[in-house]
């Protein structure tokens, strides 16, 4: 199984990158797992909606740029559907059941993802009706990867 992690934004914090890095470890056991961030748009502190958009557009076709053929597109996008563990896991194994090798998790910049990205989507996921960092959030779904892998495998790691 080939996973993409493409993100908006470099990660400064060294906790984060710390994480990251063990992350990556721990997946090329199992996988080919590969991670790309694109540049985010310099844009004003207050932005109107449609400012905003043009943004979000504007990453989302640096996002896509990279984005490989026949690979089967999930944005992390606030208003898709929530997942558990388990029940992505299994959705995951469905689909690879069905032909698809290769995935590409996408994660937006502060203002989240345009609609370039989320027309492109095959799948919107959301974590949870919180709002994180989009920074904590390349860890969270990087764990949550690994915690996929662990569960296809049947492993302890899940509990």
């Amino acid at each position: 199984m080939n996973i993409q992690l493409l993100a908006v934004g470099k990660i400064k914090e060294k906790y984060l990158l710390a994480g990251m890095e063990e992350y990556k470890k721990r997946l090329k056991k199992d996988i080919k797992f590969s991670m790309t961030e694109v540049a985010d748009e310099r844009a004003p502190e207050r932005l109107s909606e449609k400012q905003a958009i043009q943004v979000m557009n504007r990453e989302g076709e640096r996002l896509l740029q990279h984005v490989k053929p026949k690979t089967y597109i999930i944005a992390l996008d606030r208003k898709g559907k929530m997942f558990r563990s388990e029940e992505m896991a299994t959705k995951i194994d469905q689909l690879a059941i069905h032909g698809h090798s290769s995935f590409t998790f996408i994660i937006g910049g502060s203002l989240g993802l345009g609609d370039n990205v989320l027309q492109r989507a095959d799948l919107r996921w959301s974590f949870s009706s919180l709002t994180f960092p989009h920074q904590l959030i390349r860890l969270m779904l990087m764990e949550q990867i690994y915690r996929f892998t662990q569960i296809q495998k049947g492993t302890p790691y899940h509990k």
